[in-house]
């Protein structure tokens, strides 16, 4: 490091002032305890030189994430409170930190990082970002994309989801529902939506830890197959059933929803599946679907959509590079139109946005409130991931950045005849 005569925050205000989008700074602590802002609650901790280098190599989230995941970055007080007044300080840009530095920028920046003694090559990105090969939704590229999202450990997503075990947006009925009957009142909708009576053979596409399936067996008397390409979801997912004594009523299978081959089913579910298919792949997921339906059955898609726009997320992105790897997210115009044009007749499309809100929140809080348990769990740096992940996804949910929609259809023959009752809340009343 070279001497510096001035403060940190006096060295690198002109860094922050081009890589920021307009506005006065979010409160920002240097490694030497200077400071930049105003404000003292929730603070953006920059705790080694090591942070700018990564930001000043990949300017914007990405570059902020393998900060904040290496343990360069931290936050003081409240994680949402930060991410949400650096959105604050955007406005309508969709980037807080400008992707690309400006060529006018160029030779201040570089008078900066020299003082600074931050001038060199890349830092390597830290482990936890994933490094996923071969063609994109191809069956082995989608398994590795799985095991990096879900094969963490099942006891750090106990204690994050807590005892429902359920990866996917709550259903709040009441004001004062919990986490738990959140999740439940959620597959309580989606087994009504979906008309399950006894003995009816339901399909339950990335069936998680077998959550929606044992709900489904346990309360309305389906046989449920469930699959999935996460081998400890597989495993858990079928003590659990055992343990519920399901074991003749549920079947739990490690495989791609491309290779089930005994239908036919009554109903079919995807919850919090669709958004691992892609665009290129619509055609055969809603295919593959209907397929397996009997004339009549039903199929409910559970997905995070997008308010405008289809496609992969973006490649920089610092949940492309370490929680979704080819993750894509559809506009709900686009999901309906592509279940009609392959034959299934889209008769109910439901928005739970501000669901998907309070549910992350109490994720979050879940996280938080056992971090050294997480951190012993999953390590520090995939504790962080999550925890980041967590807290700026439940911003973009009540901005309207993103959202998640229930839309249920039905495989309607030739006839026309749809097995539908003849009002809305007839199939969505509670049993």
């Amino acid at each position: 490091m070279v001497a510096m005569t001035n403060t940190v925050a006096q060295i690198v205000k002109p860094l922050v002032t081009a890589l920021l989008n307009d506005a006065g700074p979010v409160p920002i602590q240097f490694w030497d305890g200077s400071f930049l802002g105003t404000s003292r609650e929730n603070v953006i901790m920059v705790k080694s030189p090591e942070a700018v280098r990564r930001i000043l190599w990949a300017p914007g989230e990405l570059g902020l994430g393998r900060a904040y995941v290496a343990g360069e970055i931290d936050f003081e007080g409240s994680i949402i409170e930060a991410l949400s007044a650096a959105q604050d300080m955007a406005g309508d840009s969709p980037d807080v930190v400008r992707q690309r530095l400006r060529a006018r920028d160029l030779p201040t920046l570089i008078r900066t990082a020299r003082k600074l003694g931050v001038l060199g090559l890349p830092p390597a990105p830290p482990p936890e970002e994933a490094r996923v090969r071969g063609g994109v939704h191809s069956k082995e590229r989608d398994a590795a994309v799985i095991a990096h999202h879900y094969d963490v450990g099942n006891d750090f997503y106990r204690l994050l989801l807590g005892e429902t075990m359920t990866y996917s947006c709550g259903y709040f009925d009441s004001d004062n529902a919990s986490l738990d009957e959140a999740q439940t009142a959620k597959h309580d909708l989606i087994c009504r939506k979906l008309g399950l009576v006894e003995g009816m053979r339901l399909l339950d596409v990335g069936c998680g830890w077998g959550s929606m399936a044992i709900h489904a067996a346990s309360r309305y008397g389906a046989n449920v197959v469930g699959v999935t390409l996460s081998r400890t979801q597989v495993e858990l997912a079928r003590k659990r059933v055992a343990q519920a004594g399901l074991a003749d009523r549920i079947e739990i299978r490690y495989q791609d929803y491309r290779d089930v081959s005994d239908g036919p089913y009554d109903a079919v579910s995807s919850i919090g599946m669709f958004e691992h298919v892609g665009l290129s792949r619509l055609d055969d997921y809603f295919t593959s679907i209907r397929e397996v339906l009997i004339p009549g059955g039903r199929f409910l898609n559970h997905a995070i959509s997008r308010p405008s726009g289809s496609g992969a997320l973006p490649r920089r992105s610092f949940i492309a590079r370490y929680v979704f790897p080819d993750g894509e997210f559809h506009e709900v115009g686009r999901v309906i139109t592509g279940m009609q044009d392959l034959g299934l007749e889209v008769r109910d499309v439901e928005s739970l946005r501000e669901h998907y809100g309070k549910t992350l929140r109490r994720w979050l809080a879940n996280l938080e409130g056992s971090w050294s348990d997480a951190v012993a769990l999953a390590g520090p740096g995939r504790a962080r991931v999550w925890r980041l992940y967590i807290a700026a996804s439940a911003l973009n949910f009540e901005a309207n950045r993103v959202s998640i929609h229930q839309v249920l259809a039905v495989n309607t023959p030739g006839s026309g005849k749809s097995e539908m009752p003849a009002t809305r809340n007839r199939f969505v009343e509670k049993r």
